[in-house]
């Protein structure tokens, strides 16, 4: 299985950029052709990326995000050497987070 979350995080100016690959199958509420029963729905809820322990991003997604959701953002404040840290939360309890330095 691959990892559950790759993340980049790069600061330039000042301003750092956070790049993430999610792997998750993000699938909507469906009925099965053949069987007639309802598949549920299976997706990250939450998504939540942290500079020191201090929240600088907090999502809440739903079932419309494709499936391995990919999440970019930019934010102040951080520097090179400092630590991020980006974790989900989906439908099902599950959850994956996945920490990185700044470089």
């Amino acid at each position: 299985m691959a990892k559950p979350i790759k993340i980049k995080a790069r600061n330039k100016n000042g301003l750092t950029t956070i790049r993430a690959l999610m792997s998750h199958p993000m699938k909507v509420e469906k009925k099965d052709k053949k069987t007639g029963k309802v598949k549920p729905a299976h997706f990250i809820q939450t998504v939540t990326c942290e500079h020191n322990g201090k929240a600088v991003l907090t999502a809440e997604w739903g079932a419309a995000v494709s499936a391995n959701p990919y999440l970019s953002f930019k934010f102040k404040g951080a520097n090179k050497g400092d630590t991020v840290k980006l974790s989900w939360v989906d439908n099902k309890g599950k959850n994956a987070s996945a920490e990185q330095t700044i470089k």
